[in-house]
């Protein structure tokens, strides 16, 4: 699957840890930054990642900020993209079967890596259930 990934600074070291695992589990990754620890502004990755879902580049994203919301409120900006921030698995696995969303968020000063991984996983190897009162629901949101 083609993701794409962006972090701020406070979600870089996650960001990091996840685009490693996503290439060790056969992903192509596309890195959308930042690039350093050094202080950025979030809603400009959060938005490339969004732009770069909705308009078909990539299949899923996946946003990081230190807590998820700034980064997770910019992507949902953008027309098409349901993100969801998850904190567990059992948040990935419902924002995937019952919202279908497409980018997932996580805050990076909020889970450690080993959950985050489990997150990702979850998030990606779920299937939307395609329920009509879920469908109804996500058409509601659009």
């Amino acid at each position: 699957m083609k993701i794409a990934i962006g972090s701020d600074h406070g979600g870089f070291d996650m960001k990091e840890a996840v685009i490693a695992h996503l290439k060790e589990t056969g992903h192509e990754v596309t890195d959308l930054g930042c690039y350093d620890k050094n202080s950025c502004d979030y809603p400009q990755y959060g938005k490339a990642v969004a732009k770069a879902v909705a308009d078909g580049t990539c299949q899923r994203g996946i946003v990081i900020c230190t807590t998820g919301i700034g980064i997770s409120i910019t992507a949902n900006k953008v027309p098409g993209i349901r993100c969801g921030l998850c904190s567990d698995t059992t948040a990935a696995f419902l924002t995937r079967s019952h919202n279908d969303a497409n980018v997932l968020a996580m805050g990076g000063g909020m889970i450690g890596m080993n959950v985050a991984i489990d997150i990702v996983d979850t998030f990606l190897n779920t299937e939307f259930c395609g329920l009509e009162k879920h469908a109804r629901r996500i058409a509601a949101i659009e």
